[in-house]
């Protein structure tokens, strides 16, 4: 019988290690899980929430342009945790990239997919479930839109509130509720992931193949409902949209930002060291640190990087 962990002696685990060739041009300069949201990249808001969880130390696995990674998170001191890096290799799906970790994590262990920006209510609410005989916990959703649940995993239940089937990218969703792609396991899921075949849907290794095998052995694995949203970042859009939705229609000016006389900006992100030159409106955009903006006309629905600007309208 496994005994509920203290937060502290958790591990944190987040995956960064993918491609991310649908963002492009993006994909050419920043792996995707470092692209900014509000300022900050997305792996340090979930290196953030793993901290005030009480976690200390965090592994990330990375791939795809690692060394940028390295080079913005380094040694986490500055975050208040403990950061390894791990190369994946190959890119073979999630299990793949969780199994090269399997001599390192010794103890429960939060996952995070690194490329998903999750609203939440309580994440301590899976620690709290997890232990005394439950050595599983997947984040879900209670999901309105089925065409969601069918690019992501249906979780199924038995009365008693325990996972008995999870079925990636199904057809014909059974259940409303949603996996997010963020777990907490015992390190005895590692057997699993270990056994785990490669699909024949994506010819990768799922996790959703080693979560099944999990339960199919007699693990209790449940499912909490904390999730309110997962905004995945998939193409250079959602990068925008994120930003805006979590704008609620303020503005984010960074440190070190000068606006021409005459100049305004509406539900936008201005980071650091952001220049506008001219008196025009900067509407619903994401603009980078550094970037000086001389366009006299305005702008709206734009991502503004160094070197080029995207239109996302």
């Amino acid at each position: 019988m496994s005994v509920q962990p203290a937060a502290d002696s958790l591990i944190g685990v987040i995956l960064a290690a993918g491609k991310g060739t649908r963002l492009a041009p993006f994909s050419e300069r920043y792996p995707k899980p470092i692209l900014p949201i509000l300022g900050k990249p997305l792996l340090q808001h979930q290196v953030e929430r793993l901290q005030a969880l009480g976690v200390r130390k965090v592994i990330i696995v990375i791939g795809h342009l690692g060394f940028e990674i390295v080079r913005t998170l380094r040694d986490g001191s500055d975050l208040g945790v403990e950061i390894e890096y791990v190369d994946q290799g190959v890119t073979l799906g999630i299990a793949h990239a969780l199994g090269k970790l399997e001599d390192r994590v010794d103890r429960p262990f939060m996952l995070f997919l690194g490329d998903i920006f999750f609203l939440h209510d309580d994440l301590g609410a899976m620690i709290r479930q997890f232990g005394n005989g439950v050595h599983g916990v997947l984040a879900v959703k209670e999901e309105s839109q089925p065409e969601a649940i069918r690019r992501n995993f249906v979780v199924l239940e038995d009365q008693q509130g325990q996972v008995t089937r999870v079925i990636e990218k199904p057809r014909h969703p059974r259940s409303n509720v949603k996996g997010c792609g963020l777990y907490l396991f015992d390190p005895v899921f590692f057997d699993s992931v270990r056994r785990t075949p490669r699909s024949a849907m994506r010819d990768e290794y799922e996790i959703t193949d080693a979560i099944q095998l999990f339960i199919d052995d007699g693990y209790v694995v449940k499912a909490a409902r904390v999730i309110r949203e997962d905004l995945n970042l998939s193409f250079p859009q959602d990068l925008l949209d994120i930003n805006l939705r979590l704008l609620e229609g303020k503005c984010f000016l960074g440190e070190g930002v000068t606006l021409a006389p005459g100049a305004q900006v509406e539900r936008s992100v201005l980071m650091n060291g952001v220049r506008v030159t001219e008196p025009i409106t900067i509407r619903d955009c994401l603009v980078f640190p550094e970037v000086t903006i001389d366009s006299r006309t305005d702008l709206e629905r734009r991502i503004v990087t160094p070197d080029r600007v995207i239109d996302c309208r």
